[in-house]
């Protein structure tokens, strides 16, 4: 009965192995199999030590890096539960999760951070016990913290993996909470041992790959697709420093794989799309590269296609690709939907961007492109071993082994969530077309205007976005005769405005145009509350902030 630290004790029989690279004073440094097992054998021997045993959950609130890896295993191996939780989080969110997990044990990131958990949360139990990874600063005792080196004992002996039965329980996710409190997911060994081998078996990534971790292990995307599936495969992972340094860090570990949101490719594209506006000649080889090399990598080029696109790529794309590595031969990209502009813009390059679609729900990885078959308009076909259908209403179903236990102590939700046969309703409208499926939006999300007319927002927005003008985009129309814009932007010009946003919808039904736009210039953020940590979007919030406004633009678009 397999652990899913059982894909690290497979390595211990070539302990030189190297898993992890990541920077530590300002060096980047290799850790082997063998390192990593004496650390996860002083965890364990802690754990022991404070009377953690199976069932039992810890809290993990820290930055990516061999540190959380090791606290993770040494945990599943005892059949502890983890319950990790985003370090950019705000305390009281982090706090209320520590305190209904019930956690007896939290590792944080840092001194900071520790301190903002004890004011926020003197109620979580976990909270009462704190071991601070990155003690940049020294601890009082008020703080009710200690360093890691107090904490763990000198050496812990041998890596303990229990087998366990399929169904228990690995790990409590919280899910981003766009609307109310977070929820528990509650995610098994096997539920996310089925979910690993299943991106396996798309045969994508290989042993000899690297990846680069960017997108923090608190979420399953990077958690099952960054660290799980390359250590099953034994392939390495290099941990990014931070966004800031994600471009640097792209150029000198020169990795073959990243796991990342779409976000990370739009900086990039729109640093291009700057350069290439010095020079028209500049920009004529760049389309054409792109135009050629897509049509190739969808098998539609010419003799003449591959030909010239052969030049063009070692003119134009080689030099562009080397800022990314030089060697990354496939991005997969989730979390938030993906432009297929930007999928072709890339791909034509040589660089497949291969959406994907997953709910923690589902540990989470539903259907990703495949690098011989990639439509960027769809999220690709559904994993081996993952069902899906479409309900009366249009919402995707999907059944299957990585499909979770429920939400934690929350019986109601999980039936709402998971009907009697196993299929869980996913939330999102869908349309499947040879085999492939196709988001049309969270049905939650869909804006009902006062004439019966139903507007998906996110295919508006994403449209918008295509303009650097726009920083930040929401639509709002819900109950009213027609749409009008929340953005977040620099240009104080609201007929300008109008006039760019309207531009870009000309492909949309006319009662789409907006007629009035709500411009402001402070960002929507994490700390603002108007964002998860996830960076999504908190809809029902960001209208209830700016309620007044919303109010005042109808008044003022009527009376026009």
């Amino acid at each position: 009965m397999p652990n899913i630290a059982d894909l690290f004790a497979q390595h211990l029989k070539e302990p030189r192995t190297v898993l992890y690279r990541h920077c530590s004073d300002a060096q980047w440094r290799d850790v082997t199999a063998g390192e990593l097992a004496t650390g996860i054998a002083r965890w364990q021997a802690a754990f022991r030590r404070e009377g953690i045993a199976a069932g039992d959950r810890v809290v993990v609130c820290a930055r990516n890096g061999p540190s959380w890896v090791a606290v993770d295993l040494a945990a599943l191996g005892l059949s502890v539960v983890v319950v990790p939780l985003y370090v950019d989080d705000n305390p009281e969110n982090v706090a209320w999760c520590a305190a209904n997990a019930e956690a007896k044990l939290a590792v944080v990131e840092n001194v900071r951070l520790a301190r903002g958990l004890r004011k926020a949360g003197a109620d979580a139990r976990a909270l009462a016990r704190m071991v601070v990874l990155h003690a940049d600063e020294p601890l009082a005792p008020e703080d009710g913290a200690v360093t890691v080196d107090e904490f763990l004992p000198p050496a812990g002996g041998e890596v303990e993996v229990k087998a366990v039965p399929e169904a228990t329980l690995a790990t409590i996710c919280y899910t981003s909470g766009t609307s109310g409190r977070p929820k528990g997911v509650m995610l098994s060994h096997g539920n996310i041992l089925a979910n690993v081998e299943g991106c396996r078996e798309t045969r994508m990534a290989r042993t000899s790959d690297r990846f680069l971790s960017m997108l923090p292990l608190s979420h399953m995307f990077e958690r099952t697709g960054g660290y799980y599936l390359p250590l099953a495969l034994g392939a390495t992972v290099v941990y990014a420093r931070g966004i800031a340094q994600i471009a640097d860090d792209l150029a000198s570990q020169a990795p073959t794989v990243v796991f990342a949101v779409p976000r990370i490719f739009e900086r990039f594209a729109a640093r291009i799309d700057k350069a290439l506006a010095e020079s028209a000649l500049k920009r004529s080889l760049f389309d054409a590269c792109v135009a050629r090399g897509y049509r190739i990598a969808r098998g539609e080029g010419s003799l003449l296609d591959r030909l010239v696109a052969k030049a063009l790529r070692s003119l134009v794309a080689a030099p562009i690709l080397a800022k990314l590595g030089g060697k990354l031969r496939l991005a997969v990209v989730g979390g938030a939907a993906l432009d297929p502009a930007l999928a072709r813009m890339f791909g034509g390059l040589g660089l497949p961007l291969l959406q994907g679609y997953g709910l923690t729900e589902a540990s989470p990885v539903i259907s990703v492109n495949r690098d011989t078959d990639n439509d960027p308009e769809s999220v690709g076909a559904p994993l081996p071993g993952i069902e899906v259908k479409l309900l009366g209403d249009g919402e995707l179903a999907v059944r299957g082994p990585s499909v979770m236990l429920g939400y934690w102590r929350n019986d109601e939700a999980t039936r709402a969530a998971i009907d009697a046969d196993r299929w869980l309703h996913t939330g999102d409208l869908a349309e499947i077309r040879a085999g492939k499926i196709y988001i049309r939006g969270r049905a939650k999300d869909i804006i009902v205007m006062s004439n019966g007319e139903k507007l998906p927002p996110q295919d508006v927005e994403l449209a918008l976005l295509h303009d650097p003008v726009f920083e930040q985009v929401m639509l709002v129309g819900e109950g009213r005769p027609f749409p009008i814009l929340l953005a977040v932007t620099q240009e104080p010009d609201e007929k300008m405005l109008l006039k760019r946003a309207n531009d870009l919808l000309t492909g949309f039904p006319r009662w789409m145009r907006i007629r009035h736009i709500v411009a402001m210039r402070e960002p929507w953020d994490i700390d603002s509350g108007l964002l998860t940590p996830t960076l999504k979007l908190k809809r029902q919030l960001v209208v209830k902030r700016f309620a007044p406004q919303i109010d005042a633009a109808y008044a003022q678009a009527n009376k026009d």
